[in-house]
């Protein structure tokens, strides 16, 4: 038996922003557009919802796809469903985010899929919608990088002090204040100082944190 034969039918697509840190600036992957409508025109990476999967399977399976990655941060943004986002067919697109270390992602990867890191505050035109999606993906990590340890997820396993405000601020959009900065982050028994240095800033070099898991739990405080 078939059902709602009365109704128009609409196609379902995922869109994956993924956000990195490089050379201390906020940064996102995107390529040139593969196919009709919008070929040729920069947009973020995503695919149609499979007929067997459901649409969170399917953003993992695309972000999978793409960067060749497991157990990424990724979180919902949101459905764009105006009626004329894509001039091809009617599509509701559920958009997502992702953190994930730029040093980690292969760039032989990157190459084959034709994409690349673009900074942030000069993002070219992007397709439809796309710059709505990744406008709100981005506030939705304001608010988040506040109360939660995301800022790890796009950092080396080993970073300064300095590199970890320089994210703050490339993801704020504003700069960060160094003495209370500090200050919180030496507050958090979670966040380690090691006995290693990094001395490529400079010849005195500076120490080295990371980020340990195992004690950060549901009562640790995060709040910067």
């Amino acid at each position: 038996m078939t059902y709602y034969n009365e109704h128009s039918k609409v196609w379902v697509s995922v869109d994956v922003i993924i956000f990195g840190f490089d050379e201390s600036k906020l940064k996102i992957l995107i390529g040139r557009r593969q196919m009709d409508p919008g070929r040729g025109q920069w947009s973020l990476y995503g695919g149609f919802v499979g007929a067997d999967e459901g649409i969170d399977e399917a953003a993992k399976r695309t972000l999978y796809d793409l960067t060749g990655l497991n157990n990424l941060y990724m979180r919902q943004v949101g459905a764009f469903g105006s009626v004329d986002r894509d001039p091809g067919e009617r599509v509701i697109s559920i958009a997502y985010y992702a953190l994930i270390n730029v040093k980690d992602y292969d760039d032989k990867l990157r190459m084959e899929h034709g994409l690349e890191w673009m900074d942030f505050n000069q993002l070219p035109e992007l397709y439809s919608d796309h710059k709505e999606m990744v406008s709100q993906a981005l506030h939705i990590m304001r608010q988040k990088i506040k109360t939660e340890p995301i800022s790890f997820r796009l950092l080396p396993s080993l970073f300064t002090l300095t590199q970890l405000q320089r994210l703050y601020e490339a993801v704020l959009g504003e700069e960060v204040d160094k003495r209370n900065f500090r200050k919180r982050i030496k507050e958090m028994d979670f966040i380690e100082k090691t006995k290693l240095i990094d001395k490529t800033g400079s010849k005195r070099g500076a120490f080295l944190y990371r980020f340990n898991k195992k004690m950060f739990n549901e009562e640790s405080i995060f709040k910067l």
